[in-house]
């Protein structure tokens, strides 16, 4: 392949990424016009149409989206070895995009960066936190932190953080004049501050087990939110019962501004794993990220080996 021709070929990428001329040409430190020039080259020397404009943005045609999905991940593996080559410097470097849920990023991801990272300033991480799924391979993620139950089995997974346990609480003044629940059962008496969720938009459903008996129970409540800092504040103004890490409402819990309830309804269960797809090489970059976040003796675990909550 001929140099030009890879550069045109990267040119697409990120027109197709950034479904914008305007804002590709800003991306790569070219003109719109030089731009639009190597995209109508390249599609006249593979004799289709790859790009197609509409009145909002540019979208890739049928043929741009076969082309896509072999494209992202031939570059992906071009970057890991050029990024792996950073081996030979005196300190690791390159560039790490982490999708994270909020949680785990402010009590594992940041605590680590802000540790780690001061001494290698050309390592550069860009963490993207959102409630919901993302495809790692196809939005061009190093890596994902989710719960270990939830990571799907072709990806390798590590160990990050310790056992989590979820807790129901909520304010003295809530529970004036209200019997707190015994079971999850009762939880259809209380005012319950729900988590929408952004995988398929869908309301969380709070989950309890005793005694080998599991239970997802839906509650209702006047309001809903996508953000649980948002939640645990509505429990703490008296609006409601909410269900959160426990970490997330220790401090709460301790000084007697929340009250929590059963307890014996919520077991530990598996912690929060970075994962990332069996085929890529790390690079040294990634590799020391990895060793930092890693967590327990044997932290280092493929997803089948993962405990399950369900």
């Amino acid at each position: 392949m001929r140099r030009e021709e890879l550069v045109d070929l990267n040119a697409f990428l990120v027109v197709a990424e950034e479904e914008s001329f305007t804002r590709a040409a800003a991306k790569l430190g070219t003109s719109q016009s030089a731009l639009s020039y190597t995209i109508r080259r390249l599609e006249e020397r593979l004799g289709v149409r790859l790009l197609v404009r509409t009145t909002r943005r540019v979208a890739p045609t049928e043929a741009g989206e076969r082309l896509l999905k072999t494209l992202g991940p031939a570059l992906d593996d071009i970057a890991v070895e050029i990024a792996s080559i950073s081996e030979f410097r005196d300190k690791p470097a390159g560039n790490i995009r982490i999708t994270s849920s909020e949680h785990a990023a402010r009590s594992i991801l940041w605590p680590t960066f802000k540790r780690l990272l001061p001494d290698y300033p050309d390592i550069h991480v860009e963490l993207v936190v959102e409630s919901g799924f993302s495809d790692i391979v196809a939005e061009r993620f190093d890596a994902g932190v989710r719960l270990g139950e939830s990571i799907a089995k072709d990806m390798v997974a590590v160990r990050i953080g310790p056992d989590l346990r979820m807790a129901v609480v909520g304010t003295p003044g809530y529970f004036a004049g209200r019997k707190k629940p015994e079971t999850p059962h009762d939880l259809s008496h209380h005012a319950c501050l729900n988590l929408r969720l952004a995988t398929a938009g869908g309301i969380y459903a709070w989950e309890f087990e005793k005694d080998g008996r599991e239970l997802r129970v839906k509650v209702d409540g006047q309001y809903a939110f996508n953000n649980a800092r948002m939640i645990v504040d509505a429990c703490l103004d008296g609006f409601g019962l909410c269900s959160m890490p426990e970490d997330m409402v220790a401090e709460h819990v301790a000084s007697g501004m929340l009250v929590r309830v059963l307890r014996d309804w919520c077991p530990s269960f598996a912690g929060y794993h970075l994962y990332y797809p069996s085929r890529r090489q790390p690079s040294a970059a990634f590799a020391l990220i990895v060793k930092a976040l890693r967590h327990g003796a044997d932290a280092t675990a493929a997803s089948s080996d993962v405990p399950k909550r369900s």
